[in-house]
């Protein structure tokens, strides 16, 4: 019985030590994996700041510098995450790893769908010219400038200074509309005029009160047209053009044009109505019926 746990303890004593010897043999292998592996990390860093640099000297799109930096300083961990495993002598390991990537990847694939989607969505934001930062855009009921695109989220910043984050499969599967591809918007301010008013003249002011603010060009000219007989006003519509890019020029564009319109129609007296409600009475009351209502609540 003694002689059977002696032996255990000399199997457990031999068995640590082999262990120690391996640790120590190894010790240089994994001194140098670790070096190559914190030399990969910053030749990373370095290899994305300035392969983004060089790359947005031929591309003008930011978020497509971006992406090859980030997309090169993968490839530069990869490479030194293969070299730390040869060094360590576990080159079978990486070969089984690879082996299984296949089913491991499906697995990961079908676990991880959503963000996969936001991440293919990011690439394809990245190359494309009709979105770029900058841009002022209104999508997924929200309006802002682009501030970033990266490979999983779009980055709005709104009007009032807040940061919106869209994911990437939403921008690409909902309708988007961007204020800065074209220099020219098309304004609709509606009015209305008194019955009383002359629709020539009406149409005549509006035309001179818009193109006193903003002068029409390439052919465009400013456009009235009556839309309907409402309860205490001719309705009327006027469209014009202004140079704008972004959603806070179109606010501006109106407002200084309802200014224009409502000054002009002011000179030129010509009303604009609102509603009122009339109220009629009857002028044959039978005052001697008041009187006696008046006296029984005074009693």
């Amino acid at each position: 019985m003694n002689e059977s746990i002696q032996q255990s303890f000399t199997d457990i004593y031999d068995k640590l030590i082999g262990w120690l010897t391996s640790f120590i043999n190894s010790l240089p292998n994994l001194l140098v994996a670790v070096i190559v592996m914190v030399i990969a990390y910053y030749s990373a860093r370095i290899v994305n700041k300035w392969t983004a640099r060089l790359a947005s000297k031929r591309i003008d799109q930011d978020s497509i510098s971006k992406l090859i930096g980030r997309v090169s300083a993968v490839i530069v961990v990869s490479l030194g995450l293969v070299l730390a495993l040869g060094a360590l002598d576990l080159s079978k390991t990486l070969n089984t790893l690879l082996a299984g990537a296949g089913i491991s990847g499906l697995v990961i694939g079908l676990a991880l769908q959503g963000t996969l989607s936001n991440l293919l969505s990011g690439i394809i934001l990245s190359f494309r010219k009709k979105i770029e930062i900058g841009h002022w855009i209104e999508t997924n009921g929200y309006s802002g400038e682009v501030v970033d695109i990266s490979l999983n989220s779009l980055i709005l910043k709104e009007f009032d200074n807040n940061l919106v984050i869209i994911p990437n499969k939403l921008i690409i599967e909902n309708p988007l509309k961007n204020y800065s591809i074209t220099e020219k918007m098309r304004i609709a301010v509606d009015c209305g005029v008194g019955y009383e008013s002359d629709l020539d003249e009406v149409t005549k002011l509006v035309k001179e009160a818009i193109s006193g603010v903003y002068e029409q060009h390439d052919n465009t000219e400013i456009e009235v047209y009556f839309k309907e007989f409402g309860d205490s006003s001719i309705n009327f519509v006027t469209r014009f053009w202004v140079d704008a890019t972004a959603a806070k020029n179109k606010l501006e564009a109106k407002s200084i044009g309802i200014m224009a319109i409502k000054k002009k129609f002011k000179a030129n007296n010509i009303n604009i109505p609102f509603p009122i409600r009339s109220l009629e009475f009857n002028s044959n009351l039978n005052l001697k019926n008041i009187n006696a209502d008046k006296r029984l609540l005074q009693n």
